[in-house]
C-alpha cells in the first residue's frame, strides 16, 4: 500500500474541524474519517520548528514511522499530523512508538496482537 499524500488546504482544514485530535509530545494526529477506502497522510511542521533542513527533517522521521505502521492502519481514514519543537530530539523509532500509541487510541488500526514498543531489536 502506498501513502497518499493530502495537498488541498480544504482537505487539512476538514481533518482540523471535524477530526479527533490525539496529542503526544512531539506531534498533534487529527484522525478522520474520508469517503474513499485509502489512507491519506498531511504532515505540517511550522517555522516555529526551525528552518528548512530541521523542518524536512521533521517530515521525514514521521512519514518514516506512517510507513513501518502502514500495512497495520485500517482503510478510509486522512490523518494530518502536526510536528511540535519536541521531534527533533527524537529519532524516528522514538516518533513510531509515540505514532502506534497514538493511532490505536483513535482505533484507526486494524485489529492486531502485536504491539511496537521498542523496534531496536
Amino acid at each position: 500500500m502506498k501513502i497518499i499524500k493530502l495537498k488541498e488546504n480544504r482537505d487539512f482544514r476538514r481533518a482540523y474541524n471535524r477530526g479527533k485530535s490525539f496529542v503526544t509530545p512531539a506531534f498533534v494526529v487529527y484522525v478522520n474519517k474520508n469517503r474513499e477506502q485509502t489512507v491519506r497522510l498531511g504532515i505540517t511542521v511550522g517555522k516555529k520548528i526551525g528552518k528548512a533542513v530541521k523542518r524536512n527533517r521533521a517530515k521525514r522521521v514521521i512519514t518514516a514511522a506512517f510507513g513501518f505502521l502502514l500495512p497495520r492502519v485500517a482503510d478510509g481514514y486522512d490523518f494530518v499530523i502536526v510536528a511540535r519543537t519536541r521531534i527533533l530530539n527524537l529519532k524516528s523509532t522514538d516518533v513510531l512508538v509515540m505514532l502506534n500509541k497514538a493511532l490505536s487510541a483513535a482505533g484507526a488500526l486494524k485489529e492486531e496482537n502485536e504491539t511496537i514498543t521498542d523496534i531496536s531489536n
